[in-house]
């Protein structure tokens, strides 16, 4: 499931930009001000940002210049100044895209699907030293060898992969792969999933070199060796 995070201090139109948006499938998670949102960021990094301009204390702007220095999060700048110099600064500042206010739902969505299809890439083969992953086919080998993946399996792998190098938390694959609207309190399922997978494509599954365990986060896919 494609994570939002929604940073807006009118809470009536944050509430409005979260049902909406959830309505058309996507999670998403609300923060009122700039600390609130570097924190919700952190805890969890979203697919998108939908970032007001005029907050207060640090303002969108700041926000998104912080956030290109040190992540790659597509963002969107939600702002009710209209002129052409203001619509520039938020380009230069890293933005992907610029919507003013008042602005029409449907055509906020369409943005946020464009900027996603344009941010996220879209992996149809993966290659991890001698293991092969065709996704299109749903077939994997080891060198000459045949892997047994499953259904699921190929499902992770392809989450992770379209998210290279970024720490995917547990909960996210939970509603990404598993389609839980809700994460399930002490499941392992996710652990379990990923135990497994490593068995079928690592060399040493107690040494992975490629999918890798985050301490207090999640997993982080790797397609070269760590040394």
């Amino acid at each position: 499931m494609t994570r939002i995070l929604i940073v807006e201090d009118d809470r009536a139109l944050a509430r409005v930009l979260d049902d909406s948006l959830t309505a058309e499938g996507f999670a998403c998670t609300i923060a009122g001000n700039g600390n609130a949102a570097i924190h919700a960021a952190t805890s969890s990094v979203p697919d998108l940002v939908l970032l007001d301009v005029g907050l207060p204390g640090r303002d969108g702007l700041a926000l998104c210049r912080l956030w290109r220095e040190t992540a790659q999060i597509p963002i969107i700048l939600l702002t009710a100044r209209t002129q052409k110099k203001d619509k520039l600064a938020g380009l230069q500042a890293g933005a992907d895209d610029y919507v003013t206010k008042p602005f029409d739902l449907e055509e906020l969505v369409a943005r946020i699907r464009a900027v996603l299809r344009r941010a996220r890439p879209i992996v149809t083969r993966l290659c991890l030293g001698p293991v092969s992953i065709d996704f299109e086919n749903l077939r994997a080998w080891n060198g000459t060898e045949v892997i047994d993946l499953s259904h699921r399996e190929f499902a992770i792998l392809r989450y992770l992969a379209e998210r290279p190098n970024r720490i995917v938390q547990r909960d996210e694959l939970l509603h990404g792969v598993w389609g839980y609207p809700d994460s399930p309190e002490h499941t392992r399922s996710v652990d379990h999933a990923v135990s497994r997978l490593r068995r079928k494509i690592e060399a040493d599954p107690h040494h992975p070199e490629f999918i890798h365990t985050v301490y207090g986060g999640g997993y982080l896919l790797t397609q070269r060796k760590q040394s």
